[in-house]
């Protein structure tokens, strides 16, 4: 971080000292979490829907903050006013010392910023330029999903004279959002990954979502490069919101609208290897073509890899180089088709920390892949552990049902719904015609866990998909660090009786034959 005082971060935010905060150092450190705090932090007050950072200002200070930025005065035991900025709004506050921080990199060197949205593979494709960009030059990119009016403004603090490269995640839950955000740090690139129904509801459907989305693409200048997914529709029609040059990314050699003129990034020969990583050949705007061999599981992973070369060969990187970072990269972020192999031959795939119609389609359709087998491999046993989808609005039920009949189209073997929210996923798997002991649905996750406790056999592979709220994600950890079933043997057929009780079915009760005169209720 660039180093502020206390006279500094008042006049750019317009706030006011008090608590003697004009003799403290300077800070050099800013974190919302009073945990984090160390000598040289400004810990931030930031008032939330559960508990308040004001109540944290001691502790923060305690443990070696210098500073606090907050809304009102907070005194200490003996009464004396604790060293703080006052600001109206904490968070606005912070916006305008990311604001700040950005203007004063670039006056003193090149610095170059990259935002990443989309519905889906933020996170990944910011993962993956991270890995990218840090090989050529000191790069800062967001921790986890730091893609808010809090988590941008945090990733900004972590900037300092020697950053070349800026990553930034965007995301939104209204219009307005992203554009708060691109004025806030002023991306040189900018890219869109696809347009999705996740926060349909929040938004008043998908229409709104690209709308947002394109704030980003509207606020590049005639400077900057606007890399879109010529694969999306929606994403493709945003070359006429920006001044920007365009650089297309997808899967076909050309440009869909081939009288847009637009650099194209794209793959040939895509393949799933042994592992379900995905490979093909890179094609670069110079002509150039690569071999690459992600890490990454998931062929829709192609999609974020894609958007990663483009933007790095915007940003200057070597062809040969982009190729071999991408080919060098795993998962970096939790709970992100993350792979844990148990000791006892049972493969877990934790995919749960968000989860919306298209990315739960993709993750079905990797674990499908996967349980075929590849290269002369045999099948295996698949299992799809299901939570709900939040923010999805009017058309929730409708994209939880054609969930459970993609799990039967896709030959999932067993299909494990978890909560109300999701229970549509198993509603409709059963009318799809899911039979026995291959479907059920349960109320919580330790309920589903009680069902992989008994059920889960060498060989198999467990793929965990759901909403951050459903909390599936510890489920997955548990179930990737548990020693593993008691029985050893291999995994039995679908149609085998089931080990536990644990099953429910409307198999029995929807076949079974009508005594003579009895109706179906």
């Amino acid at each position: 971080m660039i180093e502020m005082t206390a006279a500094q971060i008042a006049q750019v935010t317009g706030g006011r000292t008090v608590g003697g905060a004009e003799e403290r150092p300077a800070v050099e450190h800013v974190t919302t979490d009073s945990r984090e705090a160390r000598p040289g932090t400004l810990f931030v007050a930031k008032p939330g829907e559960v508990t308040d950072g004001h109540e944290y200002v001691g502790a923060a200070l305690a443990a070696g903050a210098v500073l606090a930025l907050a809304e009102r005065e907070v005194r200490d035991a003996a009464g004396a006013v604790y060293p703080a900025v006052l600001v109206p709004d904490v968070v606005e506050a912070m916006g305008r010392l990311a604001a700040w921080t950005v203007a004063q990199l670039r006056a003193e060197h090149e610095l170059t910023v990259v935002a990443v949205t989309g519905s889906v593979g933020k996170t990944t494709t910011k993962d993956l330029l991270k890995g990218v960009l840090g090989a050529e030059g000191p790069t800062v990119a967001p921790r986890g999903s730091y893609n808010g009016e809090v988590g941008v403004p945090l990733t900004v603090f972590e900037a300092d004279a020697r950053t070349r490269y800026l990553v930034v995640e965007m995301g939104a839950t209204r219009i307005g959002n992203i554009d708060y955000l691109c004025r806030m740090v002023r991306p040189d690139i900018g890219i869109v990954l696809c347009v999705g129904s996740a926060h349909a509801g929040e938004f008043g459907g998908v229409a709104n979502i690209a709308r947002a989305k394109g704030e980003l693409v509207e606020a590049l200048g005639a400077d900057g490069v606007a890399v879109l997914n010529d694969d999306d529709p929606a994403v493709r029609r945003m070359h006429t919101r920006t001044a920007a040059p365009v650089v297309f990314f997808g899967e076909s050699p050309e440009n869909t609208q081939p009288e847009v003129p637009a650099a194209r990034v794209h793959a040939s020969g895509v393949r799933l290897g042994p592992g379900g990583s995905p490979e093909f050949t890179l094609h670069l705007p110079d002509g150039s073509a690569h071999p690459v061999r992600s890490r990454l599981i998931g062929e829709h992973h192609v999609s974020n890899l894609l958007a990663a070369a483009a933007a790095a060969f915007v940003a200057g990187v070597a062809p040969e180089r982009i190729a071999a970072s991408l080919s060098a990269q795993g998962p970096a972020s939790r709970w992100r088709m993350e792979r844990t192999e148990r000791a006892d031959g049972v493969t877990v795939v934790n995919d749960a920390y968000n989860a919306n119609p298209q990315s739960m389609r993709a993750a079905l359709q990797t674990l499908a892949q996967l349980g075929r087998g590849a290269d002369g491999a045999p099948a295996r046993r698949t299992w799809a552990v299901l939570g709900g989808m939040h923010e999805l609005g009017e058309t929730s039920v409708e994209d939880h049902d054609g969930l459970g009949r993609m799990v039967v189209r896709l030959n999932i073997s067993k299909l494990v719904a978890v909560g109300e929210l999701a229970r549509p996923v198993y509603d409709a798997a059963q009318l799809e015609g899911s039979w026995g002991n291959e479907a059920t649905w349960v109320a919580s996750a330790e309920e589903a866990e009680e069902i992989l406790r008994h059920e889960l056999a060498p060989g198999d592979i467990v793929l965990f998909k759901s909403s951050n709220a459903a909390g599936l994600r510890l489920l997955g950890d548990r179930v990737a660090a548990a020693g593993g079933p008691a029985h050893q043997d291999p995994a039995p057929p679908n149609d085998a009786p089931a080990r536990g009780d644990h099953w429910r079915s409307a198999g029995p009760f929807v076949n079974a034959p009508l005594a003579a005169g009895e109706e179906r209720p």
